[in-house]
């Protein structure tokens, strides 16, 4: 179990409890990798911005990236694979222009992957692997917006209407054939 509150921070390690005050605004590297975590990342934790890297990968972290981690600019490396982790890459972290090193591997992250800043440089398709819901480059798989949902539909419709009037004149077409053969049998 781990507990950030305010400048000291609560470890339980092989069953004991371990407190650290007044150490976390010198602390430059966290890594909890493979220790079973469960629950969602502590939103407090984004409040270390002195923290260079951080590691919390393989546990079994659930719930969503903390919509502030931006705000931890030291940061140069991050690693989140091989969690349970959902919902979409949040933008601030873009601004975290010191990162040169992430990897969001195997998780259930969706939605498009920033374009700016740092997310410009990882073009490495495999710190993104393992979450199907993900799109953008480097991915293969291309986002979808709102506005390509509606010209999809926007298509069919117009490829039913074209089918609609296509058979529409062939039964025109009949109808004025037997008519005309009708009149010259007269």
């Amino acid at each position: 179990m781990l507990v950030l509150d305010g400048d000291h921070m609560e470890l339980i390690v092989k069953g004991q409890m371990r407190e650290f005050a007044k150490i976390l605004p010198i602390v430059k590297l966290i890594d909890l990798s493979s220790n079973k975590f469960q629950g969602d990342i502590p939103p407090q934790m984004t409040n270390l911005s002195t923290l260079g890297t951080l590691n919390l990968s393989r546990n079994q972290l659930t719930g969503k990236i903390p919509e502030k981690i931006g705000a931890m600019q030291a940061l140069e490396t991050l690693d989140l694979s091989c969690n349970h982790l959902s919902g979409p890459i949040p933008p601030s972290m873009s601004s975290i222009t010191y990162l040169n090193y992430l990897n969001l591997s195997h998780n259930l992250l969706s939605g498009p992957i920033p374009t700016t800043n740092q997310f410009q440089t990882f073009n490495d398709p495999s710190i993104y692997e393992g979450n199907p819901g993900l799109c953008g480059l480097p991915l293969s798989t291309e986002c979808s917006t709102p506005d390509d949902d509606h010209k999809d539909e926007e298509d069919r419709r117009k490829v039913n209407l074209a089918n609609f009037q296509s058979v529409m004149r062939l039964r025109v077409t009949k109808i004025m054939g037997k008519e005309g053969n009708m009149d010259s049998n007269k």
